[in-house]
């Protein structure tokens, strides 16, 4: 019985790696959709959330079913209940490189992103990127430092965040209302999945040291 139940654990941990792995791959495509202006691609990122969203579910059901019928304690059940944090975390990771593609979706053949912040918002999509990929490590290895190369991403993040809304603030702004809305929300994606992938590593820093320190990862 207990080795089925540490083979139900095991599944429940690969599953987050697959979940974290394909939105890897969704916030690379949406990236690259929403900078060059691809449709094609635009749309398959959003077709390709369906997937994340069904493997959620999957993941959140198997893990409610070991909770009910094996009665983990301790450790198991710290590595169960976050999991199920961790997977809701990464499936609207999943929603918010969809968003970014929809807005590519909603302004072609038009670039979402005027001229003059084109870099910025391209440093956004690599420190997204990063972290997303640092992530799908993290889960796979618990290894600490790479969730202090997440906290370091974030805080990329963080200012290209507060860049943007400055840029938009500024006097000499001349850009029409809708790409105004369209690069604020476009940056709250950017900041908002960042901030996911924070939340993921701490929840790892914690089923690694049995310490809840959220705002402490930077420092272990």
């Amino acid at each position: 019985m207990r080795k089925v139940f540490q083979e139900e654990l095991a599944q429940v941990r690969e599953q987050l790696v697959e979940i974290s792995t394909l939105v890897t791959e969704a916030i690379d495509k949406a990236t690259t959709a929403f900078e060059g202006a691809d449709i094609d691609l635009a749309e398959d990122v959003i077709a390709a959330d369906a997937r994340i969203d069904f493997l959620q579910n999957s993941l959140d059901e198997r893990a409610i079913d070991i909770l009910a019928l094996q009665g983990p304690v301790a450790s198991d059940l710290r590595m169960l209940v976050g999991s199920l944090r961790m997977s809701a975390s990464l499936e609207r990771m999943g929603d918010l490189a969809r968003h970014l593609a929809q807005l590519a979706r909603l302004r072609y053949p038009a670039s979402v992103v005027p001229d003059q912040l084109r870099e910025t918002f391209k440093s956004f999509a690599e420190q997204d990127l990063l972290i997303a990929q640092k992530l799908t490590e993290l889960l796979a290895t618990r290894d600490l430092a790479v969730a202090r190369d997440i906290m370091k991403a974030n805080s990329a993040v963080n200012d290209l965040h507060l860049s943007v809304f400055k840029a938009i603030a500024r006097s000499d702004w001349q850009e029409s209302p809708a790409t105004t809305v369209d690069v604020a929300l476009a940056s709250r994606y950017f900041e908002r999945f960042a901030d996911h992938g924070v939340s993921v590593a701490q929840k790892v820093t914690y089923l690694v040291t049995g310490a809840w320190q959220p705002n402490s990862i930077e420092h272990i």
